[in-house]
């Protein structure tokens, strides 16, 4: 008979097979690869910043999902407007095709932005060229050119228009490219086709990459572009990339790279102008932080423009240090000397959170269940709280992925990729964590069983969680979650005593 409640390795390995006997033999067989526990292995890859080998090197990922079983991944579509585009604030990104895409997809992430919504700015507003059914039979092309006419005459200081392409795009073959380059004839503005129609990929995690090519066949080398033209490169000129600023991340991160001496001149692409893309090639160093989204358009520029790239991680007062001497390793002493006046200069408020929450939070355990770099990059936030990570997973993550998560999680680490809903709903009710992080489908069934939550997507409406300022709420948000009096204030259901009939 199964255990109520397992609490490590040994245990997981059977609650692996527990949960693997729901599925036909076709299917067990199937999901049997994307899970494991973190294990040593002598062969594996060893980080050359952590001296540590990796231990989730054969999770298998990037794949179909099973037909039928409910999953949490996103599209092509989501990856490269969601994620990629979307922020890019001083461009309309058009969903064209049918309305519910863009509906779904409006203002779903807390990308924080300067400037004026609807005159400079246009994040939070929703374009869409509103496909019917005779759009579908006679094309689109038409209807797509109309409304780039009335973006440019409507809104004048739009500096560029994405066309990011539905399903039924790919499917009917609308010339979204020739529509763009007519229109920028015409125009004299950036005009990027997407080919991100959502069956493209098995995830969204497709969308990212082709995402990233539109910006080196659409955006790159742009020989009329004013941004480059009066750009005079510096010695200490940093992209950050991958940084999408959900409730402010790259602002916190922004201030300690220029407080170490670094001139930022690109973030994108959370707060970005297309202007800072344009002129991305001429840096010299890339900061990447979410190596699964825009690791591509990196390799490309140090391919190309011979810009070095380096991932890094602001999650926690651990890795921000590691973070910042990595960075100014790549420049003079002048740059390492700033990343040591930083930290120090941060130490008394890293040593103050730590004091506060840490008693409070000590041996917690988290399960986690995100996309994108999280899975990897906040267990060590976690760690310098005290807290053990029990579990942790990517939603579209690939090999390279799981194998820069090992560097991070400790042996014995409950390892899920694209997790049915089945298997991490038993996970959480065998394991029976302190606090869970995932996003916002997760949410409500985790805490109707009575467990803490934080939706780890888009930091559950808190943050910035990057930086020294960040780590602070981000201890404050843990302990408000775990330590919150309501766990204690009802009774389960099958524990409440039987309800006496109103008199």
């Amino acid at each position: 008979m199964a255990k109520d409640h397992v609490s490590g390795p040994e245990d997981y390995e059977s609650l692996i097979e527990e949960v693997l006997e729901a599925y036909p033999a076709k299917a067990k067989k199937k999901r049997a690869k994307h899970l494991q526990v973190a294990q040593p292995d002598p062969e594996a890859e060893v980080d050359a910043t952590t001296g540590i080998a990796s231990k989730c090197d054969t999770t298998k990922s990037n794949i179909k999902s099973i037909p039928g079983v409910m999953t949490i991944r996103g599209c092509a579509y989501a990856g490269s407007k969601g994620v990629v585009w979307g922020p890019v604030k001083d461009m309309v990104h058009i969903s064209h095709g049918p309305v519910g895409c863009g509906q779904y997809s409006w203002s779903q992430r807390r990308n924080y932005y300067i400037g004026k919504t609807g005159v400079d700015s246009f994040v939070t507003m929703q374009f869409t060229t509103d496909f019917q059914e005779k759009d579908i039979v006679f094309g689109g092309d038409k209807k797509l050119e109309k409304t780039i006419d009335e973006i440019n005459e409507l809104f004048p200081l739009a500096n560029g228009v994405t066309i990011q392409s539905e399903c039924p795009i790919g499917l009917i073959g609308d010339d979204i490219e020739a529509v763009a380059k007519k229109k920028k004839k015409e125009s004299g503005k950036t005009m990027v086709p997407v080919r991100c129609e959502g069956f493209r990929g098995v995830s969204q995690s497709l969308g990212h990459h082709i995402a990233n090519d539109a910006v080196r066949d659409w955006v790159f080398d742009a020989e009329d572009s004013e941004a480059v033209k009066s750009y005079e490169p510096g010695p200490y000129d940093v992209n950050v990339i991958g940084d999408y600023n959900i409730g402010g991340d790259a602002w916190a991160s922004r201030i300690l790279l220029e407080e170490m001496g670094l001139n930022v001149v690109g973030n994108w692409s959370g707060d970005a102008t297309l202007a800072e893309i344009e002129r991305a090639p001429k840096a010299k160093l890339n900061l990447i932080h979410c190596y699964r989204s825009m690791n591509y358009i990196c390799r490309h520029m140090e391919e190309k423009y011979g810009v070095e790239w380096i991932e890094y991680n602001f999650f926690g007062p651990s890795q921000i240090a590691a973070s910042l001497r990595a960075i100014a390793d790549k420049f003079d002493d002048k740059i390492k000397e700033g990343a040591e006046r930083v930290i120090a200069k941060y130490q008394p408020l890293v040593d103050e959170v730590i004091a506060k929450y840490r008693p409070r939070l000590e041996g917690k355990s988290v399960m986690l269940y995100v996309g994108g770099l999280r899975p990897r990059h906040v267990v060590t936030a976690y760690d310098d709280l005290g807290m053990v990570i029990a579990g942790t997973g990517y939603e579209f993550g690939h090999g390279d992925d799981y194998k820069r998560t090992g560097h991070y999680v400790k042996d014995g680490t409950l390892i899920y990729d694209d997790v049915t809903g089945y298997e991490l709903e038993k996970f959480i009710e065998k394991i029976r964590p302190d606090l869970v992080g995932s996003g916002i489908k997760e949410k409500y069934p985790v805490q109707k069983m009575g467990i803490p939550f934080r939706q780890m997507h888009s930091w559950d409406y808190s943050g910035p969680y990057h930086g020294y300022d960040g780590f602070a709420i981000f201890a404050r948000d843990m302990d408000l979650a775990i330590n919150n009096p309501v766990w204690g204030m009802y009774d389960a259901p099958w524990e409440t005593p039987t309800a006496i009939a109103a008199e």
